[in-house]
């Protein structure tokens, strides 16, 4: 992800080599030396001890203490600010920054559509949950003599607010939903609703058949959530 434009806290070589300690008053070019005046305070200050001076390493993690450090000697000894600084390798080869790269334009804009993303995906998530788990026997025959199923409806209210839900079953001719189909939720809670199907025919159309649940706000229908499940039924009685 790095090129050579990419900012990083860097030494300007050129400018800084070659090291060593002079007078204060010493002008770099008088005595055969570059600016850095070896003090090793850019190495001190530096939580993972690293010489920056060596240049990049994995180890750095761009908190700009060398460059604080730096440049208070640079001010101690009239030097121009700058020798760590935060460039690129373009500037310091005398060149310019390119702040505007294709590479950097795709990096936007695929940090653009992962926003967007996230943003769509927070705004179309439903704020009713519904989860249809079947109990592990096949079927029963109630006290009414019809072929039932039992089911465990965990709903989830993701709102803020108290709400009321009805449950019922979609499209299912033939099959009625049997226990509690109101609910009130306060805001994000679970519950379990333990729930049967019975089949009204006498015969089932198949021997296995899927039923669709769905909850639905009392007060805003347009928000629901639903579900699918499977009824089973012994075809000959």
């Amino acid at each position: 992800m790095f090129d050579k434009d990419t900012l990083t806290i860097s030494y300007d070589t050129a400018r800084g080599e070659q090291r060593g300690p002079r007078k204060r008053d010493a002008r770099p070019a008088d005595v055969g030396l570059g600016d850095c005046i070896d003090c090793q305070l850019c190495v001190q200050v530096c939580p993972t001890g690293i010489d920056i001076r060596d240049g990049l390493q994995m180890e750095c993690i761009g908190c700009a203490a060398c460059i604080d450090a730096c440049d208070s000697i640079m001010d101690k000894m009239g030097y121009a600010r700058g020798l760590v600084s935060y460039t690129s390798e373009h500037q310091l080869q005398g060149g310019k920054t390119r702040l505007l790269r294709p590479r950097l334009i795709g990096y936007s804009a695929v940090l653009l559509v992962m926003i967007a993303a996230l943003v769509v995906a927070l705004v179309e998530r439903p704020m009713v949950s519904l989860d249809v788990t079947k109990d592990r026997g096949m079927f029963r025959e109630n006290s009414q003599g019809l072929i039932e199923n039992i089911y465990s409806l965990k709903v989830i209210n993701k709102t803020q607010q108290r709400q009321a839900y009805r449950l019922e079953l979609v499209d299912a001719e033939g099959f009625q939903l049997q226990g509690k189909t109101e609910i009130s939720l306060a805001p994000g809670e679970i519950s379990d609703i333990p729930v049967s199907v019975a089949l009204l025919a006498d015969k089932p159309a198949s021997s296995s058949q899927t039923l669709r649940f769905k909850v639905t706000d009392v007060d805003e229908p347009w928000i629901y959530s639903a579900a699918d499940s499977r009824f089973v039924a012994p075809i000959n009685r």
